[in-house]
């Protein structure tokens, strides 16, 4: 269960971000990975190497390292988020027309590869994502992937049934399961949301009256499903007014995302354990600057890509 959205200001800065909820135990650390970094593929430990400079939040666990979410030296940014009943990797190792990627090590990949979402296609064209245990649930994770960079171009990048899919996000949102077709088609049935407040109406010679403000948003739903979460986001994203600068920006990304920020206690899994939002993170692509708190903080840490030479 998470959540990711783009937001750009009226300069023209792109703020991209995510809540990471999670129920199994994680302890998220930054990074900051050198350019011409090598590291080393989890499926066959072929040698990899960073084309650029990044800094992401993620986790190192009994020899395996996996990114959440980052942003290179470049502006691309992108993070992973839970993709269930829906992700399908391939399963084949000995295709050589393919590089052959690890499900957790794409988002790395990628982050080291793109300096745009432009040049994502011609990246995927012939990689093959295969799915491997990651050293947390002990189990495939099923993900999806959303990437922006500058430009305020977003895209998601979906391995279904149907192949490994790039597809054009034009309202920049994100949430889980299902593919975000399901999603973009959802958002009809909510047209008729709006800011503006309910009228007067008679009913068989009755008066109905609104409950003060906030009469047109009664349709919005307000539980922590992808779907529901989904359009929460999508509605406030769309309606708060275009921040002016960062500043801005920065103080209506965390409001939205407190809108579908889970506490602990509001979901539990088959497993009896708290699915919550462990933390909060936006990146500002122009200065490749970090801003995130966890569950138990209330302020707001700033990190940057440029702090370590």
């Amino acid at each position: 269960m998470c959540t990711a959205m783009t937001l750009q200001t009226r300069s023209n800065e792109v703020f991209f971000g995510r809540t990471m909820d999670f129920s199994h135990a994680i302890i998220p650390q930054l990074y900051i990975i050198p350019k011409s970094y090598v590291w080393y593929n989890s499926l066959n430990n072929c040698q990899m190497i960073d084309s650029y400079r990044m800094i992401g939040l993620g986790q190192e666990l009994d020899g395996m390292f996996g990114l959440f979410d980052g942003v290179n030296e470049k502006g691309f940014a992108a993070a992973a988020l839970y993709f269930a009943g829906y992700a399908q990797y391939g399963t084949s190792l000995t295709d050589t027309s393919s590089d052959s990627i690890a499900s957790i090590d794409f988002l790395h990949y990628i982050l080291g590869s793109c300096t745009s979402v432009n040049e994502l296609p011609d990246l995927l064209k012939n990689v093959s994502i295969i799915g491997i245990p990651d050293p947390v649930t002990h189990t495939i994770a099923p993900l999806h992937w959303i990437a922006t960079d500058r430009s305020g171009a977003c895209v998601i990048i979906e391995p279904t049934s149907r192949g490994l899919e790039l597809i054009d996000n034009p309202i920049g949102i994100m949430a889980n399961s299902p593919d975000i077709h399901w999603h973009l088609t959802n958002l009809r049935n909510y047209s008729n949301t709006s800011p503006t407040q309910s009228e007067d109406v008679v009913w068989n010679n009755v008066l109905l009256t609104p409950f003060g403000q906030g009469g047109g948003t009664t349709t919005l739903p307000g539980g922590f499903t992808s779907p529901e979460r989904f359009i929460r986001v999508a509605y406030l994203k769309s309606h708060i007014p275009k921040p002016k600068d960062s500043k801005e920006a920065l103080n209506a990304c965390f409001h939205i995302m407190g809108n579908v920020s889970i506490p602990k206690g509001a979901v539990i899994t088959n497993r009896e354990e708290y699915d919550y939002t462990k933390y909060t993170a936006f990146i500002n692509t122009s200065t490749c600057e970090y801003f995130y708190k966890t569950y138990d903080e209330l302020n707001i840490n700033k990190a940057s890509l440029w702090y370590t030479v």
